[in-house]
């Protein structure tokens, strides 16, 4: 089964947290992502990481290795994600990580920012590896 991971997971893999260990694990099944993934994840490492230019490029590499599956953003996706985002109230960025993961045929988006069990489109669960259940 393929595996999608939002780039809140990536982030994550590289920062000093409690889920990290579980966001590595993530990192090992070779998930799918998408070049909003890596853009996502430079913004955030820069600015809440700390990171510099060459500890950036350094997990980029890394993240590329993991992830040898990195979609390209198109008109398709595009368009595919203001339909996501009309449907299912999802905001501009997460649309397009959604819309990316349909398009691979992934059947499982791996995110903490979006609301767990979704079920979009009938083929896409998205669900929170943090996630405890009471």
């Amino acid at each position: 089964m393929a595996e999608f991971i939002d780039s809140n997971i990536l982030v994550y893999a590289f920062a000093f947290d409690e889920r990290s260990a579980a966001a590595e694990v993530l990192l090992q099944r070779r998930p799918v992502i998408s070049e909003q993934s890596l853009n996502e994840f430079m913004n955030v490492a820069r600015r809440k990481l700390g990171m510099n230019w060459d500890e950036l490029r350094g997990a980029l590499a890394v993240i590329r290795d993991f992830c040898p599956v990195i979609l390209s953003l198109d008109i398709d996706t595009h368009e595919n994600a203001v339909r996501l985002a009309e449907r299912y109230g999802f905001a501009t960025f997460d649309a397009l990580i959604v819309a990316s993961a349909l398009q691979s045929s992934c059947r499982v988006l791996w995110s903490e920012d979006m609301q767990h069990g979704m079920l979009i489109d009938g083929r896409l669960r998205i669900a929170n590896p943090f996630r405890t259940e009471s």
